[in-house]
């Protein structure tokens, strides 16, 4: 049941820890929406002198195959040592049980249900790789551990926001209905580069008319929303729809709950809509960030090693 309640309590519980001189933040968290929180608290976090990692477990410790311990112990190593002062979320890498993945917490998702290196950084790189002996970086740009620096901490959070998850045939009601339920944002996990049906046109127009921020995102996750492609992207556009470049949907819905928290100014919330924070906004995409490194190739190269034999 975490939400906005918990994330404010989270980031002010870290605030007090980071007043009292800690070396760094180790937080344990349920698997299923982890990278919800990983987003929420990058955001109310800002200008972090110390790491902040969040750490989960996908099989219990009562099981063989349990992520528990390992896990545990590379999220405690990263918080007490890694270089890099910023929200991260620590887990499984691959089966093998070499190493686990320090992702960056917008950029971060759930992505088996059951899997074990279910957590994969999308869009990019995981930030590091971390083993019980040293830390490898896979980013250069982060922000390096300095205990003197003040951190930025904003826990606020405005809940009139919604997610719609596009599908062929949506009503028009779908968007009314939440303007005239109060929902004062909306995020859109569109299809293919940022596309709803002809439908949706006038009810976008009116929640923007009527001061609704309406943002843009895709369902592929991979990719950007590039909606002066075609008509349909730059028709919507004209509508007041405003794409969010390649950041996740769920990163997208946390952070313009937490944008409408700071400001009510509309302009002020696009901005910070549009601003990268934690990496949640890339200028592109590294060729070799869908699998490498992450959990997959290991697996892909034994699978074919045996059908070759």
């Amino acid at each position: 049941d975490m939400g906005p309640e918990q994330y404010i309590i989270l980031a002010k519980a870290i605030e007090r820890e980071i007043e009292n001189g800690v070396d760094g933040i180790m937080i344990g968290h349920g698997t299923d929406t982890l990278s919800h929180t990983a987003a929420a608290l990058t955001y109310m976090c800002q200008n972090l002198p110390v790491p902040v990692v969040l750490v989960g477990s996908q099989r219990s410790s009562d099981r063989p195959s349990s992520d528990a311990a390992l896990n545990l112990i590379h999220a405690a190593r990263t918080a007490a040592y890694f270089d890099a002062a910023e929200v991260v979320v620590c887990m499984f890498g691959p089966t093998s049980d070499q190493y686990g993945l320090l992702h960056r917490g917008p950029q971060v998702r759930k992505m088996h249900s059951s899997y074990r290196s279910t957590f994969r950084t999308i869009g990019d790189r995981p930030l590091a790789m971390v083993d019980r002996e040293k830390f490898t970086f896979l980013k250069k740009d982060y922000i390096k551990r300095d205990p003197a620096r003040k951190p930025l901490i904003r826990p606020v959070f405005d809940d009139r926001v919604g997610m719609v998850y596009y599908y062929p045939n949506m009503k028009a009601d779908m968007i009314d209905s939440m303007v005239d339920n109060g929902y004062r944002g909306i995020i859109i996990a569109g299809t293919g580069l940022g596309h709803v049906n002809k439908a949706l046109y006038e009810p976008i127009r009116r929640a923007t008319e009527a001061g609704v921020h309406v943002f843009m995102t895709v369902q592929t996750l991979w990719g950007f929303a590039q909606m002066y492609v075609y008509d349909t992207g730059r028709l919507l556009m004209q509508r007041g729809v405003v794409p969010l470049g390649n950041m996740l949907p769920e990163a997208a819905y946390i952070k313009l709950g937490w944008a409408m928290g700071v400001t009510d100014d509309h302009e002020e919330v696009k901005k910070i809509m549009l601003t990268p924070v934690g990496g949640d906004i890339t200028e592109r995409e590294p060729p070799d960030g869908y699998m490498i490194l992450q959990g997959g190739v290991p697996e892909v190269k034994h699978l074919f090693e045996g059908i070759n034999r």
